[in-house]
C-alpha cells in the first residue's frame, strides 16, 4: 500500500510539484496518479525553466511557434499551455472522480506582473480561456497587488492557486479576497460550486531564513520549528474563517472552502528529517505539493501519526513569542521571503526567455 494513500485517509491530497513534457509523455505522471495516489500537479517558472532549458522535447514546437514571429514571452506560454493541457488531460479522471475537488494543474501568471494588479487580472483570465480545461488553476502570487486580482478572478469564476504566502497576516488577507470574490460571484448569479481554490503556504523557506537569524541571535534550539508552527497557525485560521454565518451563507450556495496547500515541503537543511514537512502537517482539507524526491522519501520511510496539523496550536503561539523574545522579527522574515520569492521566479522566467532567445538562433523554422 502506498504511504501517500494513508494521507488521503486523513483528508489530505498529495500533488506533485513538477511539470515537463517528458514527465507527462513518458507516463511518469500517470504512474504517480495510479500507483501512488497523486491527485494534482503544481508548476512554477523555475520548474518550466529547468524543463525547457534541459530538454530537446520542445524543439519541434519551438520552431513552429517561432516561425509565426511570436516573441519569447508568447512562445513560452505556447509551450507551457501545451504541457498544462496534457497534464490536465491525465488528471481529468481524478477531477471527475472527486467531483471537481482534485485533479488540478496549476499554471502561473508572468512573475513580472507580481506588482501589477490589472496585468495579473488580465492574464489570469486569458490563461484560463486559452488552456480551456475545467481542472486548471491559475497561480497568482499573494503580493499586495495580487490580492485584488485574486478577488476579481474568483468573482469571474476562475479557479485560483494563490502562491507565495509566507505570513499569517497575508494568509488572512488571501482568505478575505477569496470570500469577497465568492460573494461577488454569487451576487452576479454565478455558481460558486464550479470553482476551487488553494492557498499555497510556503514552509521550508521560512525555516531557512529564520534559522540563520536564530543562529546569529544565539538561540539555535529554536531553529527548524517556525515553518511548521507558522503553517499550523494558518490552519487554525482556516478552521475559523470557513465557519460561521458568512461562510455558511456561501456554502449554502455551493461554495467550497479554499484549502491550505503546503508548498516548499522538501527539507533544505540536511540535518532535518527529510519528510518532516509532510509528517507534521497532515490534516483534513489540506493539500501537500511535493517534489518527486520528497514523494519517494515519504513512500520509503514516511510516517502518518494522525491529524498532526490540528495539534500544537498553543505551542506554536509560544514559539512565536520565544522567537520574538530572541530578537528575531518574524514579520520581517516573511517580508524578505516574499520579496525573494517573487525575484526568484522572475529571474527564472528571465533565464527561460534567454533560453528561448538563444534557441531562436539555433532552430530553423523550416
Amino acid at each position: 500500500m502506498s504511504r501517500l494513500t494513508a494521507l488521503a485517509e486523513h483528508g489530505q491530497s498529495v500533488w506533485v510539484d513538477l511539470l515537463s513534457r517528458e514527465f507527462v509523455s513518458s507516463g511518469r505522471l500517470a504512474d504517480l496518479v495510479t500507483r501512488h495516489g497523486v491527485m494534482g500537479l503544481t508548476s512554477n517558472p523555475a520548474i518550466f525553466q529547468a524543463a525547457i532549458s534541459g530538454s530537446s522535447a520542445y524543439d519541434a514546437q519551438l520552431a513552429e511557434v517561432l516561425a509565426t514571429g511570436a516573441d519569447e514571452r508568447e512562445t513560452f506560454f505556447e509551450l507551457a499551455i501545451a504541457d498544462v493541457q496534457a497534464a490536465c488531460d491525465v488528471l481529468r479522471s481524478v477531477f471527475d472522480a472527486t467531483a471537481g475537488n482534485d485533479g488540478f494543474v496549476s499554471l502561473e501568471v508572468d512573475p513580472g506582473l507580481a506588482y501589477d494588479t490589472v496585468g495579473t487580472t488580465r492574464q489570469a483570465l486569458e490563461l484560463a480561456e486559452r488552456v480551456d480545461r475545467p481542472n486548471l488553476m491559475v497561480k497568482i502570487p499573494a503580493t499586495e497587488a495580487g490580492l485584488p486580482a485574486i478577488e476579481e478572478a474568483i468573482a469571474r469564476g476562475v479557479s485560483i492557486n494563490v502562491t507565495l504566502i509566507f505570513s499569517l497576516e497575508r494568509y488572512a488577507a488571501v482568505v478575505s479576497a477569496y470570500l469577497a470574490g465568492l460573494e461577488r460571484l454569487v451576487a452576479a448569479g454565478g455558481n460558486p460550486g464550479q470553482l476551487r481554490s488553494v492557498a499555497s503556504f510556503f514552509i521550508s523557506r521560512v525555516d531557512s531564513e529564520a534559522d540563520r537569524r536564530l543562529e546569529a541571535a544565539g538561540r539555535p534550539e529554536l531553529a527548524g520549528k517556525l515553518g511548521i508552527a507558522n503553517a499550523k497557525l494558518a490552519y487554525r485560521h482556516f478552521t475559523e474563517a470557513f465557519a460561521g454565518p458568512r461562510w455558511e451563507a456561501l456554502a449554502a450556495r455551493g461554495a467550497v472552502a479554499q484549502r491550505p496547500l503546503w508548498a516548499s515541503t522538501s527539507t533544505k537543511n540536511p540535518a532535518y528529517r527529510d519528510t518532516m514537512y509532510v509528517e507534521e502537517l497532515v490534516g483534513p482539507q489540506t493539500v501537500n505539493t511535493m517534489p518527486t524526491e520528497t514523494i519517494e522519501a515519504f513512500e520509503d520511510h514516511g510516517v502518518v501519526r494522525g491529524n498532526t496539523v490540528c495539534d500544537g496550536w498553543h505551542e506554536a503561539d509560544e514559539l512565536f513569542a520565544a522567537i520574538a523574545a530572541a530578537g528575531v522579527d518574524v514579520v520581517d522574515v516573511t517580508r524578505v521571503l516574499e520579496d525573494e520569492g517573487v525575484k526568484k521566479f522572475a529571474d527564472a522566467f528571465d533565464a527561460l526567455l534567454d533560453v528561448i532567445r538563444a534557441r531562436r538562433g539555433e532552430i530553423s523554422p523550416a
